[in-house]
């Protein structure tokens, strides 16, 4: 027999309510009345929670589909700044003059610091992007832009300030504006079977594998830059990142607007992206002899650091980050760490606004948002287990990020390195096996898409519910008097000594309840804006219950 609390849940999952609700604490200021909200957890996986991770994947096909086939170009423009962000700039603007002034005194500027932060973190909480003085710190390092002679040339048109496609026009006068569906893949590691293992798992290249996965969204970002720069105007794009069978890095992209195949395809092959690090090939410390920690070591800390890891057996203080690089720029001779470049399957579709094929494209684009990578393509062979467990061996020790602590294991110091740091610890995403090495995002939206931030498009969707209750004369809170007040209420994390907080039970009903008298209230308004015939006294009933 299930479970009460099972069939609850499952109850929930079927209508579409969070089975994970994060309880709020809300105090009216007005009256005084405290009482517990239960705000859905947002989760966008699956295995966290089904309803939240369905309704994230309506949202992003809503965002893609709206974004997809524009006839007009978007605004973009950013929101002129609030009265806070302004306050915040000018109490910045004087703390940072008083600390220069404290500076040519000789005084304390430690103070000021500590202030400084606090208001750069506030205006970064309040909306405003980008750093107050982004000159400040050490110079950045450039590199020559010269491309590869492996590398085949690009084109460059004259660039046109827009965003939407072209438009053709048929012999009949019909005007078409299409788009294009373009899917990339990784390179070749090796020969592979049907179900994605190799055939041969000792000529396998799991380290380029490795790496390519890590390195994997810097090499989407040089191609949409090389993509625009062919086709001639800012393209934009929505794309998902999925794995192959092979566990190989798997790109959908919507890109608005239209090229020829053979441009696009040229494109991705002279793609890539060379990474410009220290040498990872040659083990100097594993298993006990690891680098030991020495607090306050009596070098030049210009980087910041605490102290220094110096060799085991010698003493000898291990290079930092920044000398690792300084090292690898005097080198003339010097390669970069690793070359990641697009494989040969690249697929370009021209796609149609309303058409089928533009529905099969969203639903490729999302068709595994709600899993993680490692869930995409589960195992169900030892062969398949065993090449999950040898890249992930290999993933395991390979740096992932300047800061990571896997650059002990080949003599360098990582960045920002602190006591406690063991090659093979690393918490990054790159490192854990849902994720198979791609710590990137899943979603990448281009910023003119469609002009509308995610929680925008969110907010569209509850504007339309609304209008479609109040029609039916609905209110639209709890509360008619004064229900778009937004100072009104007070909201608190609830903490273990609020003793009023209901059973979990109890708030999954009472959320599973709200959730049929929405629906019955929307169905009677798509009813009668339909002019179908509604039972006035079950209308009434459900309006009585949702006031």
């Amino acid at each position: 027999m299930p479970l009460a609390v099972d069939v609850i849940e499952e109850a929930c999952k079927t209508n579409g309510v969070c089975v994970r609700p994060v309880v709020l604490k809300r105090t009216d200021t007005l009256t005084g009345r405290v009482e517990y909200v239960n705000v859905p957890c947002g989760a966008t996986l699956a295995a966290k929670c089904e309803p939240c991770a369905n309704r994230a994947v309506q949202l992003r096909k809503a965002q893609c589909r709206e974004g997809w086939h524009l006839e007009t170009e978007p605004v973009a423009e950013p929101n002129p700044p609030t009265d806070r962000q302004l306050w915040l700039a000018e109490e910045r603007a004087d703390a940072q003059a008083l600390r220069e002034m404290a500076e040519q005194d000789g005084g304390e500027v430690a103070v000021w610091d500590e202030v400084i932060t606090s208001l750069d973190d506030q205006l970064a909480e309040s909306g405003v992007r980008g750093h107050v003085l982004p000159g400040e710190g050490k110079p950045r390092r450039s590199r020559s832009t010269r491309r590869r002679q492996d590398a085949p040339d690009l084109p460059k048109r004259q660039r046109e300030n827009r965003t939407v496609g072209r438009t053709f026009t048929a012999p009949d006068g019909r005007v078409y504006r299409p788009s294009l569906f373009v899917t990339l893949t990784c390179d070749s590691y090796g020969k592979v079977r049907p179900d994605g293992t190799p055939a041969d798992p000792a000529t396998y290249d799991y380290v380029r594998a490795a790496r390519d996965a890590i390195h994997f969204p810097k090499l989407v970002d040089r191609f949409v830059q090389n993509l625009r720069r062919v086709a001639g105007y800012d393209v934009q794009y929505f794309a998902t990142v999925e794995p192959q069978k092979r566990l190989a890095p798997h790109l959908h992209m919507a890109v608005r607007g239209v090229m020829p195949r053979a441009e696009v395809k040229a494109v991705a092959a002279a793609t890539y992206h060379q990474v410009w690090w220290p040498a990872a090939d040659v083990v100097r410390y594993e298993g006990e002899h690891l680098p030991v920690w020495a607090a306050d070591h009596a070098t030049d800390r210009s980087d910041g650091q605490a102290g220094d890891y110096l060799d085991p057996a010698t003493g000898e203080v291990l290079p930092t980050w920044e000398q690792a690089l300084d090292q690898l720029d005097t080198n003339e001779d010097a390669e970069p760490l690793h070359v990641v470049r697009l494989g040969r399957q690249v697929d370009v579709q021209g796609v149609m606004a309303g058409s089928p094929r533009a529905d099969l494209g969203l639903r490729y684009l999302t068709k595994y948002l709600t899993k993680s990578l490692t869930d995409c393509h589960e195992p169900t062979s030892d062969a398949q287990r065993a090449h999950v467990e040898r890249l992930m061996a290999v993933l395991r020790y390979e740096p992932c990020a300047p800061t990571c602590p896997n650059w002990l294991r080949y003599g360098i110091q990582p960045k920002g390195a602190k006591p406690g740091m063991r090659p093979g610890a690393c918490r990054g995403k790159a490192h854990k096996p849902e994720h198979l090495g791609y710590a990137g995002r899943r979603v990448l939206v281009s910023r003119k898409w469609s002009g509308k931030t995610l929680t925008e498009h969110k907010q569209d969707r509850r504007a339309w519910v609304l209008e479609q209750l109040a029609e039916l004369g609905l209110p639209a809170t709890h509360d008619q008097d004064d229900p778009l007040d937004p100072h009104r209420y007070i909201w608190r994390p609830v903490t273990s000594a609020d003793r009023g907080v209901p059973h979990r039970a109890k708030r999954l009903l009472d959320e599973l309840a709200k959730r049929h008298q929405w629906r019955a209230a929307l169905k009677q308004a798509q009813e009668r804006a339909a002019g179908q015939p509604i039972d006035q006294l079950s209308a009434t009933q459900t309006a009585r219950r949702a006031a």
